[in-house]
């Protein structure tokens, strides 16, 4: 869904430099998943974005980068040198959406929540799908005495990202390919019909009465 709005987001600094870059990204046909800042060595601001089918390539990034650089640097929300990087999510990326939860289900999450669920914060286990505005997880860290199965609703996680596993990059494979089986059909029709405009015969232009 293009419009559709991130669940879980950053707090602080983070959040004022997302509210910048989000409608930058958003013009260009990317959306934004995610934004960090470390102040180890230095200042470093990470925007994670994807494309609407989930794929980010370099020259995606230095697009976006490109695009982003002017703006914040005139809207100046950080006191300090920095240095921006634009990155894609990653196969262990970070889940914000709805549709995120939806698209990931069966892989192992970690999940931490803004609010604690029965004096618990940090959650691990396989993902289930969503119901709601919750996501559903079968959990791998069960405490005696604990319920494993978890109901945990979305806007109230502060981080929830994929583990990175076998199935997880052999999903991500299998997604890859096919994308560029996508991406090599649309330029097959694209061509067939440019041939077809060019091999179109022309219609004789009679004027009425001859």
């Amino acid at each position: 869904m293009e419009n559709e709005p991130r669940l879980v987001t950053e707090p602080g600094l983070a959040a004022r430099v997302a509210a910048i870059a989000e409608p930058v990204i958003t013009d260009l046909g990317y959306r934004l998943v995610r934004v960090k800042i470390s102040r180890a060595e230095g200042c470093t601001v990470q925007i994670m974005a994807e494309r609407l089918d989930g794929r980010m390539t370099v020259e995606d990034c230095e697009r976006v980068s490109r695009a982003l650089s002017p703006v914040l640097d005139v809207a100046d929300p950080i006191d300090r040198a920095y240095r921006l990087e634009v990155s894609s999510p990653g196969i262990d990326r970070p889940l914000v959406r709805k549709s995120d939860f939806d698209r990931y289900a069966g892989h192992l999450v970690r999940i931490e929540m803004a609010v604690p669920i029965d004096g618990r914060k940090r959650f691990r286990g396989a993902l289930l799908g969503v119901e709601g505005d919750a996501a559903r997880i079968r959990r791998d860290d069960v405490r005696e005495g604990e319920a494993a199965e978890a109901l945990l609703r979305i806007e109230d996680m502060s981080e929830a990202r994929l583990v990175l596993t076998d199935e997880l990059m052999a999903d991500a494979l299998r997604r890859e390919k096919a994308a560029k089986r996508d991406a090599r059909a649309a330029r097959k029709d694209e061509r067939r019909r440019e041939r077809h405009l060019r091999h179109r015969p022309m219609r004789p232009n009679v004027k009425e009465g001859e």
